[in-house]
């Protein structure tokens, strides 16, 4: 009876002894088994580009403005294909790749300035991942180490020091819907497309308020010059006509971004006496709300080195020709190269 009782122990022992290692085996397994909790920070590693918004200047921006906007517009320009030294300044460089990035987009403006519709442009460009060749636009640079390098900017210097490249055609010649004293279709009747629309505005502002403007000479080869300059040098030597008329590569005409306006009053000529007119009193009033300058003022002329030409308008764009026409100022002094 002691033998069977003591045998049924052993069994019963063992039978616990093989439970036990069961459940320990089984409780391992299941904790080996169990994956391993993923960190959080990997996750948001791995989705944050994709949410991240690209950042783009709000404001416009143009030459000679120096803020962190203008940095952050430089940093874009070289993710889509510009090499551009993260300075702040919209420098001459900066200048050059937004107006060669505007060439190369369709219905763009093309003006070295950084206003709204580029900035949707450049969007667009960062969204789709696109690269642009820089200079692709522009072209090459003038072989000529004195000419402007960018002269499709709406802030292009002209003037006895500063001469086109040899060749230079503006882009998007028009001829603007205002009032000529002739009928015929003549290449001066043109100016680029931007300047075109704003002085169209600028037109109808004045006809609003009674008054009689009419365009006269707009835009001018570098052949057209060079015999305009030869018959005003034989007709009045070369020292006088230098006074007046600018020698081929160096006139503000072959940019399409300048128009001579006369009224009836000076029986449509151009004429000193246009500045005494109601016309002429209003553009030295109003022109630069649309963007235009009187390029050559009065008491100006050792700045300019041109006589006083109150007919001669220049596009440039409202906010510099703002600050020009308050100040009293010329583009060579606004740009800071007067000399």
């Amino acid at each position: 009876m002691l033998k069977k009782s003591l045998t049924a122990t052993l069994a019963l022992f063992a039978v616990m002894l093989l439970i036990t290692g069961c459940n320990s085996g089984t409780t391992a397994d299941k904790q080996t088994a169990e994956p391993v909790p993923k960190d959080e920070t990997d996750n948001q590693e791995k989705t944050e580009p994709a949410n991240k918004q690209i950042q783009l200047p709000q404001e416009h921006l143009q030459k000679h403005e120096n803020n962190d906007s203008v940095k952050m517009l430089q940093e874009v320009l070289n993710q889509v294909g510009y090499n551009i030294d993260l300075t702040g300044t919209y420098d001459e460089m900066t200048t050059w790749a937004i107006t060669d990035y505007q060439i190369q987009q369709e219905n763009l403006s093309v003006t070295g300035i950084y206003d709204d519709t580029t900035k949707d442009s450049l969007k667009n460009s960062l969204e789709n991942g696109a690269s642009l060749k820089s200079g692709e636009g522009i072209g090459k640079n003038s072989s000529d180490a004195a000419a402007i390098n960018n002269p499709h900017e709406i802030l292009a210097l002209v003037n006895k020091d500063n001469a086109l490249p040899e060749g230079f055609e503006p882009i998007n010649l028009v001829v603007p819907d205002v009032q000529f004293p002739f009928e015929d279709f003549l290449p001066k009747k043109q100016m680029r497309q931007v300047a075109a629309t704003a002085m169209e505005d600028m037109f109808a502002a004045a006809d609003e308020a009674g008054l009689e403007l009419y365009a006269q000479s707009g835009y001018r080869s570098y052949d057209r010059q060079d015999a305009i300059f030869a018959a005003n040098v034989q007709q009045h030597g070369e020292e006088a006509a230098n006074n007046f008329s600018a020698r081929p590569g160096e006139s503000e005409h072959q940019t399409g971004l300048t128009m001579d306006v006369t009224s009836p009053d000076v029986n449509f000529k151009l004429t000193v006496e246009f500045g005494e007119t109601d016309e002429g009193k209003w553009l030295k009033e109003h022109a630069a709300e649309y963007g235009f300058i009187i390029r050559y003022p009065k008491g100006k002329e050792d700045t300019t080195q041109y006589q006083y030409e109150p007919w001669h308008l220049r596009y440039i764009g409202e906010k510099a020709a703002t600050e020009i026409m308050e100040k009293g100022i010329t583009l060579e002094e606004y740009l800071g190269e007067a000399s």
